[in-house]
Order: C-alpha cells, then sequence, then structure tokens
C-alpha cells in the first residue's frame, strides 16, 4: 500500500524475528505488483546486514504501488490475477506472507488467504481508520508533522489577517486531522464522519473575529483543518478526478481550496488554503512509530510460526502502552 513512517521498522523487526527462528526472509518489491507474472523478479533477500539501519527511514524500502491483484488492467480489460499470486509464492517457495498496509492492502491480503494463501497482517495507514486495532503505523508521525504545520500556519495567519484553511488526509475517517488540529491550535476541524454547513462555518468565522474587532486582544485570524474526505451538506466528496483506481477510490482533493474560495467570496474575509498532500507521511519515523513497527513485526512473525494465518496483529490500548494480540483480517 502506501508510504508510511514505520513500515521499514516493522520490515527489519519481520526479519529479525524471523532469524530467531532460523528462517529466511525475502522482500516482495512494489507490493502485490511484485507478486504478478511479469514482475515476479521483483524478490530480494533480507537478512540481517541489510535491514539493520533500516528502522531510520521513512516510507518502503521495498516500494510500493497501487496495485490490486484482483482488479488487473490487461489489454484493455479487467482480469482477476490473483492466481498468479498464488502461483508465483508457491514457485518462489513462501512459507507465509506478511502483507503491511490499510484497507485496501489488507482486504487483498484477506481475500487471498480465503483462496488458502499463509498470509498475516500487519496494520498500516496514518488514517488510523482500521477496525480491530487501536493503533495503525505511520498515524502518530504523520500526527506530529502535521501538527507543527498546523502551528507554523497561525503565524502568517495572525501576521495578515488570514482565514488559513489546511486540508489534512483522511478519505474516510476524521483521527488525523482531528488530533493534529487539536494540537496545532486549529479554530476549527472539519472531519468525514459530519458534514459541515458553509453558512454555520461562516457565522463561526465571524464571531471569533467579531470579537477581534472589540478587543484588539482576541485573534483576528482562524486555522480552518479540514480532512480531505470532509463534505459540506450541500454537496458530495470533493475530487481532482472521478475516474477510479484499482480499488474503486476517486482520487479526493480541493476541499480546501473550496472553502478558502468560498469564505473570499461569500464572507468579508481573506482566505488562504495549504496541501501539505504526500509530505504528511514522509520524513523518518518518530519513537512511536519505531516501536510499533518492533512489535507489530515481531508479532506477525510468531502469529505466522504459530499457524495463525488469515489474521492481523493488532494493538489494544494506547500506544506504547498497548498489548498485542491478532484479529481476523
Amino acid at each position: 500500500g502506501g508510504d508510511a513512517p514505520g513500515l521499514n521498522a516493522a520490515i527489519k523487526s519481520v526479519v529479525y524475528r524471523a532469524s530467531d527462528f532460523h528462517l529466511e526472509t525475502v522482500g516482495i518489491l512494489d507490493g502485490w505488483r511484485g507478486l504478478l507474472d511479469g514482475y515476479s523478479d521483483l524478490v530480494i533477500p533480507l537478512d540481517y546486514l541489510t535491514v539493520r539501519p533500516w528502522d531510520r527511514d521513512g516510507g518502503t524500502n521495498l516500494g510500493s504501488s497501487r496495485t490490486n491483484p484482483f482488479r488487473v488492467a490487461r489489454g484493455g480489460q479487467e482480469l482477476d490475477l490473483s492466481g498468479e499470486v498464488l502461483s508465483n509464492m508457491e514457485r518462489l517457495g513462501l512459507d507465509g506472507l506478511v502483507a503491511m498496509g490499510g484497507e485496501d492492502t489488507l482486504g487483498v491480503a484477506y481475500a487471498l488467504s480465503q483462496k488458502g494463501a499463509p498470509v498475516v497482517g500487519v496494520p498500516k495507514t496514518i488514517d488510523k481508520d482500521l477496525l480491530g486495532t487501536d493503533y495503525t503505523l505511520g498515524f502518530d508521525t504523520a500526527m506530529c508533522t502535521c501538527q507543527e504545520l498546523i502551528e507554523r500556519c497561525r503565524t502568517p495567519a495572525g501576521s495578515h489577517h488570514w482565514i488559513q484553511v489546511v486540508e489534512i488526509m483522511g478519505r474516510h475517517a476524521g483521527h488525523l486531522a482531528f488530533w493534529s488540529g487539536v494540537g496545532g491550535g486549529a479554530f476549527v476541524v472539519l472531519v468525514p464522519e459530519s458534514p459541515f454547513g458553509l453558512d454555520h462555518l461562516g457565522e463561526l468565522i465571524s464571531q471569533r473575529l467579531e470579537r477581534s474587532a472589540l478587543d484588539r486582544r482576541y485573534p483576528r485570524y482562524a486555522v480552518i483543518v479540514v480532512a480531505e474526505g470532509a463534505s459540506p451538506t450541500t454537496g458530495g466528496l470533493v475530487t481532482t478526478s472521478d475516474e477510479k483506481d484499482a480499488f474503486g477510490h476517486v482520487k479526493l482533493g480541493g476541499i480546501g481550496d473550496t472553502i478558502a474560495h468560498w469564505i473570499r467570496t461569500e464572507t468579508s474575509y481573506d482566505a488562504r488554503s495549504v496541501v501539505p498532500a504526500h509530505a504528511q507521511r514522509g520524513g523518518p519515523p518518530g519513537p512511536v512509530d519505531r516501536l510499533m513497527g518492533v512489535l507489530f513485526g515481531s508479532a506477525a512473525v510468531d502469529l505466522l510460526v504459530g499457524g495463525g494465518t488469515g489474521r492481523m496483529v493488532s494493538a489494544k490500548g494506547v500506544a506504547p502502552a498497548c498489548r498485542i494480540s491478532h484479529e481476523s483480517l
């Protein structure tokens, strides 16, 4: 699936824990695409010395792709090539597969497990929107990155008396927008779980800035954080394209610009929008994601060795003081 801080720490942990059982580990490059015919040479050996420094790295050193083996476009057709994945796993002699990802990657992992593939899942998404686990790899680092950006946006907004709108990732869930918005001191946070009224938003802004007109000690600006999947009550999702990817998702984006434009044209205030996009999940992992990568990776190997395939390792409780368990994929 997509890159996220903590992935490389989890991969390193898988290799280290597997070596305790004298197991050989290989890395499949570029996600599910690496197990399709024509790409199945994208396999590299992973040993102790190779992955030793990986926990410091952001992203994923194995690469990524938006490939769904159950829906592959070839020759103008959409084909189910999951059989290629199963045959290539057998050809490569893979006794088990650790899939690290979010709802799409783990959805494929579940479907493959239903076909008999020995797969174990590791929850990874900065959206923190997977069922069965209280934590997903990448969330804490992304939250800290977004929180810092939001806080920095308060400076130019305050200097120029703007309404600063910051668009944060989050298709179905507002965890990242909410927690980073609260941490960064945002005035309003808009999330996918609750459609918002633009007129009501304008009223809130007016109430805040009218107070500053009476008493200059009050702020003459506001920072609004909006998740990319949030939508106004008068319209649906804002997208950059109606074209769907291999998992049936349209490309979200533009809700920040939409809100800023509405403020500029429908109110007496000026507004700017900021879209940090994929930089939100960039950079090296913080301590929580490094720790969770270690815990998730080692637990995944233990699950495989114990024959518990078709399941996902999960964290119960607030990280890092959590209990690692297993949930069905």
